[in-house]
């Protein structure tokens, strides 16, 4: 059975949503500056996801209740971060059996705190795998659930097509994502090949906000950005 085939039913049995190619050599550039060297020995990203509870999201409409916030951190966070790492090790494990070399890498964890990223950016492998378009709100939006969706990615040089389809953005003249950010963090600026993040996120504001929430002993959640999108909304 081809191996990706096989990857994708293996998908299916753990719940996983989203399971495509990306071919990361055409955006070298641009992965190295946002990157860790990790990545540079790969020539092919596998681009994982799943879809976050629509109900569990809903909650963030209100965040003053503890009860929705913890929910949202375990179950639309934790659980699902926990799942993509599994299931991105069974991936690695299966591609290695077949003779090829592979990386995983974790779904959320940082290799630069100062500017806030991780040693590939999920999106930007979602978005090469043809799954949708990066937004406004610099997070990936899928035509179908917005950005209601975790990613994670798995390197490898195993010898898979990779998609050719790079999905065009259509966030259009929506700003709903900067208006309600509570940091004013997002600047309400079109994704552009090549340019910084910074010019779309003023990063430090949304680290700045996180910090007084946990000064004020609160669950270091947010996610409005994701709430407001209309893309993936249940109404």
């Amino acid at each position: 059975m081809d191996l990706l085939k096989r990857i994708k039913e293996l998908g299916d049995f753990h719940g996983i949503d989203f399971i495509g190619v990306a071919g990361i050599t055409q955006v070298q550039n641009e992965i190295k500056e946002i990157s860790g060297s990790l990545i540079y020995d790969f020539p092919r990203a596998i681009s994982i996801g799943i879809v976050l509870p629509q109900s569990i999201v809903e909650l963030l409409e209100d965040r003053d209740i503890y009860e929705n916030v913890l929910q949202n951190k375990i179950h639309a966070y934790d659980v699902i971060n926990n799942r993509l790492d599994n299931f991105a090790s069974i991936v690695s494990s299966l591609i290695q059996r077949n003779g090829y070399k592979v990386m995983p890498l974790p779904a959320a964890e940082r290799i630069d705190s100062d500017r806030v990223c991780a040693s590939l950016s999920h999106k930007l492998t979602a978005r090469l795998a043809g799954f949708g378009w990066i937004g406004k709100n610099c997070l990936l939006i899928t035509p179908q659930h917005g950005p209601r969706v975790r990613w994670t990615s798995v390197l490898t040089d195993a010898p898979f097509e990779e998609n050719k389809e790079i999905l065009e953005s259509k966030c259009g003249s929506c700003d709903r994502c900067a208006k309600i950010c509570p940091a004013q963090a997002i600047l309400g600026r079109k994704y552009v090949n090549g340019e910084p993040r910074e010019v779309r996120l003023d990063v430090k504001k949304c680290e700045e906000y996180f910090a007084k929430m946990e000064a004020e002993g609160k669950l270091e959640i947010c996610g409005m950005c994701l709430y407001a999108c209309p893309f993936g909304k249940s109404n």
